[in-house]
């Protein structure tokens, strides 16, 4: 990954967190948190 392509990949992430506060509260990475924790504990189920 070139430095160029990794900047605007933490740019557009930035911009995410940015838009979710102003438009909606700020509630997303809460549950995109919640929904990677569930994921990971199926996927260590089948481990």
């Amino acid at each position: 990954m070139t430095n160029k392509i990794a900047l605007v990949l933490a740019l557009l992430i930035i911009a995410f967190f940015i838009a979710d506060y102003v438009l909606f509260g700020g509630g997303t990475p809460v549950f995109l948190g919640k929904k990677i924790i569930g994921l990971s504990e199926y996927i260590a189920f089948w481990r």
